[in-house]
């Protein structure tokens, strides 16, 4: 979990490097993973309408050996819009960024007894991921 703070986008993108090493995910992919994922923890920290101590999830799953799906969850309830900025827009384009370099993203409410919503994306790795072992395969959810 990580606070509501500018730094977070920072410290999401350490976890998913650490992550993407651990399961040998390829180098592209993972810089891509990690422009996206600070576009999530970014938007995360500065647009909810919900007290400052609400904290920010991240999950970083492996569904299959060609695909990495990343999570970010926070306390609010409404959920992203794509919008069109214009060139001399400040901000906007942070959803634009993730739907054109993302296989598929989403956002969904969180489950039954939790507040807010969850926003993710799914990359297709450029090359499978080579999870060494079987234990990194449990925990990957692979095996």
């Amino acid at each position: 979990m990580l606070p509501r703070h500018p730094r977070s986008a920072g410290r999401a993108r350490i976890q998913l490097l650490r992550q993407a090493f651990e399961w040998q995910i390829p180098d592209e992919s993972t810089e891509i993973a990690m422009l996206l994922l600070s576009e999530l923890v970014s938007n995360a920290c500065r647009h909810p309408r919900v007290p400052r101590d609400r904290l920010i999830g991240v999950g970083l799953l492996l569904p299959t050996l060609t695909t990495l799906r990343v999570e970010v969850t926070d306390a609010a309830p409404d959920l992203p819009a794509l919008r069109h900025a214009a060139p001399d827009d400040e901000s906007g384009r942070g959803l634009a960024l993730v739907d054109a370099l993302a296989t598929t993203w989403g956002a969904h409410p969180r489950g039954p007894g939790y507040l807010g919503k969850v926003v993710w994306f799914e990359l297709a790795l450029l090359s499978p991921a080579r999870v060494a072992s079987d234990k990194l395969r449990r925990r990957a959810g692979l095996g």
